[in-house]
Parts: C-alpha cells; structure tokens; sequence
C-alpha cells in the first residue's frame, strides 16, 4: 500500500477523500518564483506603503514569513488573532492561520475558504476565481485545525457561525488594504463554510462562487443519496461495486482484514479510534460507491477487480479507492474537527446497504461518533441546516453553486427559490467532485464566468 501523504478528509455526505479533492482543483499555477522583493536588505528598511509593511500594521496580524510566489504576485504567510467565542471576545483568543497571495491592492480580492488546514496547501496555489479574476487571494484555515486550534481546546466554540464571524473579522480586517471587490470561495465542506459565511454576514462580498457543496437539511432522512447511487452510472458498473463490496465483506473479508493489519503495524500505524481492522474494512466497504463516485472519471468503472481478480489487485484498489489509509489514528487525529463538525451541525449520510445485511457485523458504524474519541461530547443541533437552506432559498444572493452531473454530493445540493436574487445552479456533464467552472457546457461556462466577472466589476475579455 503507498504511504498517504495528507490527512484524509471526511468530505460531508460520503467517506474519505484526499485533501487535494477537498477543493476543485485548479489551472496548473504559472511557476513559482522568488518574488524580487521577498526580503530587504538588512541595511534597509521597506517603504511605508510596502505591502509588507502595510500587513503588519493590521490590528492583530502578524507577517510570518515571506514565500516564494508565482510570477506577478508576493506571497506572505500571515496569522490572525481572533476570539475563541465572538459572542464574549474576552475570554480568550487564538491565532488563525492565513496565506495571502498579493497581486495589486486594485485587483479583487478572492477569500478562499478551504474549510480545512493550509499545511498542506502551496503558497502559490490559485483558485479558479483567483486565476479568472487576476485577483489576490486570502486563504483561511479553519478553526480547530491546524495552527488555527485554541488552547485549551473548548470544541463547543466549534460550529458554523463562529467560524463566519471568523471569516467576516477577516475580510473586514483586509478591507482597509484591498478595497476592490471581494469574491467567496470554496470546495465541499469549504463550500458549505463559504455559505455559512454569507448566511450571518451576506454583505462581506460582491459573490460567491461554491464548488460541490452539499445541503444536508435532514440528517435523519438520507434516501435522496440511496436513490442516487441507485441510478448513477450504468448497471454493469453499479454491479461491480456491488460484487466488490461483497467480495470484501464475504469470502476475502479474512485474508484483506490480515493484510491492512500488518500493513498499519509495519508502519507503526494503529486502529485505535476506529476500534480494529476488520471495522474499518466494514466502514469502507459500506461507503465505497459514495467515494467510487465522487472521484471516478471516464475510465473508473473499467478498473473495478473482477471477481476472478488476485488478491493483491483487489486489495490494491480497495485501498487506493477508499483511501483506508486515512482511517489509521495517525491521519484521523488532524481532521478530528471535521468529523466533530458533521457530527454536530454538518451531518453525513448513513447509506442503506440492505445487500450487504448478511455480511455486517458493526450496526452504526456509519455514524460520525465512530469517528471521535468518547473524551470529547458531541450533541447534534438539528436546526443549523434547515436555517442555511432558508437563507439561501429566500434571502441569497450572488451566489453560484456548481456540480458534477456524477458526484454524489448533489444529491441534496444547494437550491435557489422565489427569494433568491442573482443567484445560479450550473451542472458539469459527467463531473465528479472536482468539477470546476473550466468544466461546464460552453455556454454554461460562458454565462458562469461573464457572472463573476460581473460581481467583481471585472471587464470581460473581448475576443
């Protein structure tokens, strides 16, 4: 099994999959280059409106270090410090990660919210906004994450409109250096994040552009994803996965659970949060089609083992597909918030698997709590979604939410009503869950990016 590099992430409605697909990806980054005034001279000092200079004199922030940037751009990284809980500021605060990308102080401003940690973000990654808009770009880690954790860590401060008021203090913050139009942006549990902050603070950007977000208003009900995975793709392709789900859970169920042991004990890896091997195998053999199809290209179903496969070439697509590496306690213990988030406000879907029956021996396994140490308490708030969906149907505005015809995020996705003003739902032919705008039908492609190019004031390109 190839060694995961990246904490794996729980991407909402499904299981796991690796942090480079948490966000869409984007347009390959010119190369990055030393910026010729990443550092001055010791014998110097930075005039007074250095971009530099003018960061550090922001309330609360500090300039960690200069990084190397794409040609066009400074690249700073920044930490921020905020209140632990908005609602009584001081009793506490903490330090939030950033990476600013710095084009010109009268480009737009792209906040990107990844809904994760940066560590593993490049200093000169743009996003799709960012490369359409020739903008600057704030990338946000999320509380709880990464650097971005309080200590002593109280996680009732963890939910949806602490981290906004986050995101708003941000913008608000950054507003005295970037004047020009702001932009939202994110992917998956980032999308959903990028939402929650134009729900409580709806005037902080022009637009929000919201990759595969899922809208999970009901965590009892998960039949909309059931129905999904029950017509997508063709039946020859749903058979498989089903023969392999079965083929794991049945007749290899011994000889895969043996070697994922030995595979976590050569690594000095354990199953301590999860309980053993033979859990997980049953976990991510229950959420299989869900990722299979958040990732699966033209091709996917092609590489689907045959049950006459060996061994070794169904444990190497198991383990690769339902990227089991991200189950060990070694990866789960970073992204811990995120299954605290979906077990409190977020949810995530429990998928039906009446064919499998005979095979399960851990009722519940599915649930967010297998996923978070007993130490720390966890109360679901059932009212949390229904309100974002509201927002969004009879108040959102300049918002525009993109999807992959195969992904199954949108099987409960964003949607727009009677109150929604400016506001737009584009589908990817065949897209997974890293469908972007470069992605859409042409004239989708067209109306989406004139769009954003609108909301930022940002004159569309003449042929």
């Amino acid at each position: 099994m190839t060694k995961t590099r990246h904490p794996l992430v729980p991407l909402l409605l499904t299981g796991l999959l690796a942090a480079g697909l948490a966000a869409p990806a984007a347009a390959a980054a010119r190369p990055a280059t030393a910026h010729p005034a990443t550092a001055h001279p010791a014998t110097s000092r930075p005039a007074a409106d250095d971009i530099r200079t003018r960061l550090a004199a922001v309330p609360g922030m500090r300039v960690l270090k200069e990084n190397p940037a794409p040609a066009g751009y400074r690249s700073f990284t920044l930490d921020y410090r905020q209140p632990v809980d908005h609602r009584h500021p001081a009793r506490g605060t903490f330090e939030q990660r950033l990476l600013l990308l710095h084009r010109s102080t009268d480009r737009p401003t792209v906040l990107h919210i990844g809904g994760y940690d940066l560590q593993y973000q490049a200093p000169g990654y743009r996003t799709e906004p960012t490369q359409i808009l020739d903008a600057n770009q704030i990338s946000v880690e999320h509380r709880y994450f990464g650097t971005s954790t309080p200590h002593p860590t109280d996680w009732s401060k963890l939910d949806i409109r602490q981290a906004a008021s986050d995101h708003h203090r941000i913008v608000q913050a950054l507003k005295q250096i970037y004047r020009a139009a702001w932009i939202s942006t994110g992917g998956s549990k980032g999308g959903m994040a990028t939402v929650y902050h134009r729900r409580f603070h709806p005037h902080d950007v022009a637009g929000s552009v919201v990759y595969s977000a899922p809208n999970n208003t009901d965590d009892r009900d998960d039949t909309a994803e059931d129905r999904f995975l029950a017509r997508v793709g063709t039946p020859e392709c749903r058979a498989a996965l089903t023969a392999v789900q079965r083929e794991l859970l049945g007749t290899r169920r011994a000889e895969m659970t043996d070697r994922l042991g030995r595979w976590a004990a050569s690594q000095g890896y354990t199953f301590h949060t999860l309980g053993s091997a033979d859990r997980v195998l049953e976990l991510t053999a229950l959420q299989l089609p869900m990722v299979f199809w958040m990732r699966a290209d033209k091709t996917a179903c092609d590489r689907i083992p045959k049950p006459s496969a060996t061994s070794d070439e169904l444990y190497d697509w198991w383990t690769t597909t339902s990227l089991v590496p991200g189950y060990t306690d070694h990866y789960l213990a970073p992204v811990t918030a995120s299954y605290y988030q979906l077990g409190t406000e977020l949810g995530f879907v429990d998928l039906a698997t009446p064919h499998l029956a005979d095979l399960l021996r851990y009722p519940g396994i599915q649930s967010m709590r297998t996923y978070v140490p007993r130490s720390i308490p966890m109360r679901f708030r059932p009212g949390a979604m229904p309100d974002i969906d509201r927002w969004v149907r009879h108040h959102g505005s300049q918002l525009l939410f993109v999807y992959g015809e195969n992904d199954p995020t949108r099987a409960e996705p964003f949607r727009t009503g009677k109150g929604s003003r400016d506001a737009h739902v584009y589908l990817g032919p065949g897209g997974n869950h890293g469908t972007t705008l470069a992605q859409l039908a042409p004239r989708d492609r067209a109306r989406a990016t004139a769009t954003l190019r609108r909301w930022a004031a940002v004159d569309t390109p003449t042929a």
